[in-house]
């Protein structure tokens, strides 16, 4: 293990504080910071995603996102249009890990996404199955409860890895069912680990949790939200990925007046602790997690780890 990169993971659900808390951290390591979080990856989807503001600009020959004095790898790169997947996003993933590495940078890997990081972090083989357009164009137009139906009579076990509402992953899931004849979650297999990751997590109580979504969605909304749903709307469909996404999905009724700004936004705060939850559900069960609750005893862990 000792022989592998080391890497620093910050993890939590989501609000719980990973951006600011990794920005302190990778300052005072020589870090820099590579994002798994699958929202925060698309261009053009900033207030919602809560995507860290930032700026692109030339350092060391390379363009970078520059936020909070630190470069952001894998942050408003991707064109929402654009097919990212799992299997994308570990291949950009690692080789910019490495690249850090070899650079004498230690890599800070951040965010709420538990697929990016299982995926990366233990290595999982992902099915090389072509996209088969015909089939897709079938799936895509059934809705989200009938495939979820679909994909639980075909491989139950699916639904732990695609999520109950993310409409493309639970497209995949079938078609590589469909193409290979196999279940989706028995493909999906650990490997040799690629990195020494230290993993830390933000431990955060429910009442504490509830409040920082509600603060966040409220900023949002001042920040311009709303301003920067009508501009999406009007530029992509409702059943784009980053669209169906929390903080986008629920202005659909108020935009056609069928609910009001309020209602959207209890529908917002609902939909983010019922997400967080799903979040700890993962999380739980890893348990080479470490759970911190201050900036002082994640210094400490990483201290240690770095001396080991």
């Amino acid at each position: 293990m000792d022989k592998l990169p080391k890497i620093i993971v910050i993890l939590g659900v989501t609000a719980s504080g990973k951006t600011a808390l990794s920005l302190k951290l990778a300052k005072k390591f020589k870090g820099e910071i590579i994002s798994a979080d699958s929202r925060q990856i698309y261009k053009e989807f900033n207030i919602g995603t809560a995507k860290p503001t930032g700026h692109w600009l030339i350092a060391e020959g390379e363009r970078k996102f520059i936020a909070g004095g630190l470069p952001h790898y894998l942050v408003d790169t991707v064109d929402p249009k654009e097919d990212f997947n799992l299997a994308n996003y570990k291949k950009l993933a690692a080789e910019k890990i490495n690249e850090l590495g070899q650079k004498g940078k230690l890599p800070f890997l951040v965010g709420g996404t538990a697929l990016y990081l299982k995926t990366l972090l233990e290595n999982w083989t992902i099915p090389a199955v072509e996209p088969n357009l015909a089939l897709r164009r079938r799936l895509e137009n059934k809705n989200v409860s009938d495939l979820l139906d679909e994909l639980k009579k075909n491989d139950p076990e699916a639904v732990a890895i695609t999520g109950y509402s993310n409409k493309r992953r639970i497209i995949r899931a079938l078609e590589v069912i469909y193409q290979t004849g196999r279940k989706f979650s028995e493909q999906r297999k650990s490997g040799r680990p690629l990195f020494n990751a230290l993993k830390i997590g933000l431990k955060i109580t429910p009442p504490e949790l509830t409040q920082r979504i509600t603060r966040r969605t409220d900023e949002m909304i001042k920040n311009g939200l709303v301003k920067e749903v009508q501009e999406l709307a009007k530029k992509y469909s409702w059943d784009l990925v980053p669209m169906q996404s929390i903080d986008y999905q629920e202005f659909k009724d108020y935009l056609t007046g069928k609910k009001s700004l309020s209602e959207t936004v209890k529908e917002i705060n609902r939909h983010h602790l019922a997400y967080a939850k799903r979040q700890m559900t993962w999380f739980k069960k890893d348990k080479t997690i470490h759970w911190i609750t201050s900036e002082k005893e994640a210094e400490e862990k990483i201290k240690s780890f770095l001396a080991q």
